[in-house]
């Protein structure tokens, strides 16, 4: 019972940092404020889901896999945000 709670507020506020992260990439301004919502906003709802989906883990090795994907997805962000960012900053140093 204690579990399902759980799982259901953590997926709950995992799912509202997805949705201001969506929310920021539609609404601020520039390449690079952008890039910080989708990062810092999706990867900290991605470890809330991971999170609240680790309750209803039977085996340890569900655990590991959830922890694997959630690893795996901050270091993907992270490496994209960085291209995505100097690609940007080229950019904008050429127009200038």
């Amino acid at each position: 019972m204690m579990a399902d709670v759980a799982t259901y507020v953590l997926t709950a506020l995992g799912l509202v940092f997805f949705v201001a992260g969506t929310v920021g990439l539609l609404r601020f301004p520039d390449t690079f404020s952008r890039l910080h919502a989708l990062t810092k906003a999706d990867n900290l709802g991605l470890g809330f889901i991971a999170l609240g989906v680790a309750f209803q883990a039977d085996t340890w090795a569900q655990l590991a896999m959830l922890a694997l994907i959630w690893a795996l997805a901050l270091l993907a962000a992270g490496t994209v945000a960085q291209l995505v960012a100097r690609a940007a900053l080229a950019q904008v140093q050429e127009g200038e």
